[in-house]
């Protein structure tokens, strides 16, 4: 047999465990999970338009909006907080941080479904 005459260094090289990364399931380790916003944006479009679906492109790119205007208006928030020497983010720091970062009228449309949601959330306790 031919590979039997061969050295077992050849055979198994250091290289070929290092390339090979322990599974996390074996660990009992979990993977981190990234949050998404795709089932609220799938439920608001079926509120809107029943009939309607979306892509998954077009889900990962609605995905990654509002991922981006969140991180936008938290960071705004952040630093109207800071600025007035508060440690808490309140509604008033997130109404300014919304009249800062969106852009004309649809900033007042934001702002009143904003409140409209926040009285109806604290109606309902």
């Amino acid at each position: 047999m031919k590979f039997a005459s061969m050295p077992i260094k050849k055979a198994m090289t250091a290289n070929s465990f290092e390339k090979t990364k322990p599974s996390l399931k074996r660990n009992g380790m979990k993977g981190k999970r990234k949050g998404t916003y795709s089932a609220y944006i799938h439920r608001v479009l079926k509120q809107v338009h029943p009939n309607t679906g979306i892509a998954t492109k077009a889900m990962t790119i609605m995905n990654s909006f509002v991922g981006d205007i969140f991180e936008r208006l938290a960071l705004e928030a952040a630093r109207l907080a800071a600025l007035n020497k508060r440690s808490t983010i309140t509604g008033r720091e997130i109404q300014s941080a919304i009249k800062l970062v969106v852009p004309g009228e649809l900033s007042k449309h934001a702002v009143s479904e904003g409140s409209k949601a926040v009285s109806k959330y604290t109606n309902s306790k």
